[in-house]
């Protein structure tokens, strides 16, 4: 008789963040791990409520149970405590969660594989397992604390992987990476929470892809800085009416035209009414 398939744990080498935006809106979690489709089993997160990281052979009770937790008010440090004392596999486990105020917490178990640790901070919890060395989380805490805090919290949180990426990052390799961030009523067109969902599940440079990804994200999906929009308006609107014209979008209305197209090219989101955003305008005339 053969012995019965291993059930597959998330033992290899995983590094997170886990952290909140400067104005407590906003909670994410980055991670990048050697093992398949990381972003399946690492992250956790609710809107204006907190998120969290389970890795090193991953307990993903933690995700729900923490969540729960987190509704409750119960802070951050008090969740991993309550997590941590009901598990009795908590010697291999790590864990960071992040809650609405306050610091951050992180765990990790006396069987963890080595090297591996964390740190914390108002808003933010930083860990990994089989890493090169502390030089990784530490790298990670200065990537965190020096990116400007009024800076989306996607961009931020890959700041930070990428910092521990390289500074030696795992000592196995490297497969998968993944990016969550919720905000409440942020989500596309406003219709939900998540803000960014994104995943390199299997790659030779993951965190490289995420940071690919994210800028693809950026472009799609979201919204204008008013700022910079351009008015649909003489020379502007000649333009535009001209280039959508030779891509078969002919209604006289220009607004509706332009919609159109963006539509298809996914860039509703971009969409202002009398207006053109510069980034669409570039898409418009190389695409």
């Amino acid at each position: 008789m053969r012995p019965a398939p291993r059930t597959p744990t998330l033992s290899a080498m995983t590094f997170s963040i886990v952290a909140r935006s400067a104005d407590g809106l906003a909670h994410g979690v980055a991670v990048a791990s050697k093992f398949l489709a990381v972003g399946a089993v690492v992250p956790a997160a609710e809107a204006a409520l907190g998120a969290l990281a389970t890795q090193s052979y991953a307990n993903l009770a933690y995700r729900p149970q923490g969540l729960a937790l987190l509704r409750t008010g119960t802070a951050a440090p008090d969740v991993v405590a309550g997590l941590t004392a009901a598990d009795p596999g908590r010697d291999s486990r790590q864990l960071g969660v992040v809650g609405r105020s306050g610091d951050g917490a992180t765990f990790t178990g006396a069987d963890c594989h080595g090297w591996a640790g964390g740190r914390t901070g108002d808003g933010y919890a930083i860990q990994g397992n089989i890493l090169a060395g502390p030089e990784v989380v530490a790298a990670m805490e200065t990537a965190w604390l020096s990116s400007e805090p009024s800076a989306a919290l996607a961009r931020r949180l890959l700041a930070a992987l990428r910092a521990g990426d390289g500074a030696g990052g795992d000592k196995r390799g490297r497969q998968s990476a993944a990016l969550f961030v919720v905000a409440p009523g942020q989500g596309y067109g406003g219709t939900g929470d998540v803000v960014v969902d994104l995943r390199v599940d299997d790659h030779p440079d993951p965190c490289a892809e995420l940071a690919r990804l994210l800028d693809v994200h950026t472009l799609l999906f979201d919204k204008p800085d008013p700022a910079t929009l351009l008015p649909l308006r003489d020379a502007v609107a000649d333009e535009v009416r001209a280039l959508l014209a030779a891509r078969g979008h002919t209604r006289s209305d220009l607004d509706a035209a332009l919609s159109d197209w963006a539509g298809i090219e996914n860039l509703e989101e971009r969409m202002v009414p009398g207006h053109i955003d510069p980034l669409v305008l570039t898409h418009l005339r190389t695409s």
